[in-house]
């Protein structure tokens, strides 16, 4: 199965997500995973044809991981 572009881009937000993951400390890697997980089935149900709602949600999620990725964060609830 072929992906369209924004497909790429979407697993690829997730997969940099579970490497920003692995760079937490050992006890609260599994809150960002599940934080991670969640934010993204949150909207599973999003049209894969509504592209300017896709593109809002990428740079959304962006944001959050360049946020979440600073070492000063060490937990997520």
């Amino acid at each position: 199965m072929r992906l369209s572009g924004l497909q790429r881009d979407v697993l690829a937000l997730y997969r940099q997500c579970l490497r920003e993951c692995r760079k937490k400390p050992e006890a609260s890697r599994d809150n960002f995973r599940v934080f991670a997980r969640t934010e993204f089935e949150k909207n599973i149900k999003v049209d894969k044809r509504d592209f300017g709602a896709i593109e809002f949600l990428l740079r959304k999620g962006r944001r959050q991981l360049d946020m979440y990725a600073s070492p000063g964060v060490k937990d997520i609830r």
